[in-house]
Formats: C-alpha cells, structure tokens, sequence
C-alpha cells in the first residue's frame, strides 16, 4: 500500500504532502480539505494546486545539490 501511495503521489506533483510536512499537519487531512473546498468552490483551487505544484518543480530543479564544490 505505500509504494502504491508513494507512486501516486510522485506523480501527482505531491503537493499536498509538501503541504503537510511543512505545516505538520497529515496530508491525509489536507487531501480531503482540498476536495471538499475545490467542491465548494467550482474547482476553483485547482490553479492554486497547479501553481504551487509548478513552483516546487521549478525549486526542484534550481537548487540542485552538489557533492563537492568542483561539480558542475
């Protein structure tokens, strides 16, 4: 059940997670949150989902780690 979870959310940007590590909240909870405002609401928070989900994929790839100071 969790690799189904982490598969899942790997490829669904895992934002809510993020949400829910930062916060310290379960993301279970946020997840359910998000469905019943976004049901609320037209769907109105789908671009507020997509924008942070572009925003973490975007810090993704600018801060790379780097081993040692001569990697490029």
């Amino acid at each position: 059940m969790k690799r189904l979870q982490y598969f899942i959310e790997s490829q669904a940007f895992g934002v809510c997670t993020m949400l829910g590590e930062k916060l310290g909240f379960a993301s279970s909870s946020i997840r359910l949150t998000f469905i019943y405002v976004s049901f609320l609401t037209m769907g109105s928070p789908v671009i507020l989902y997509l924008m942070l989900a572009f925003w973490m994929n975007v810090s993704k790839h600018l801060r790379r780690e780097r081993s040692t100071v001569w990697d490029l």
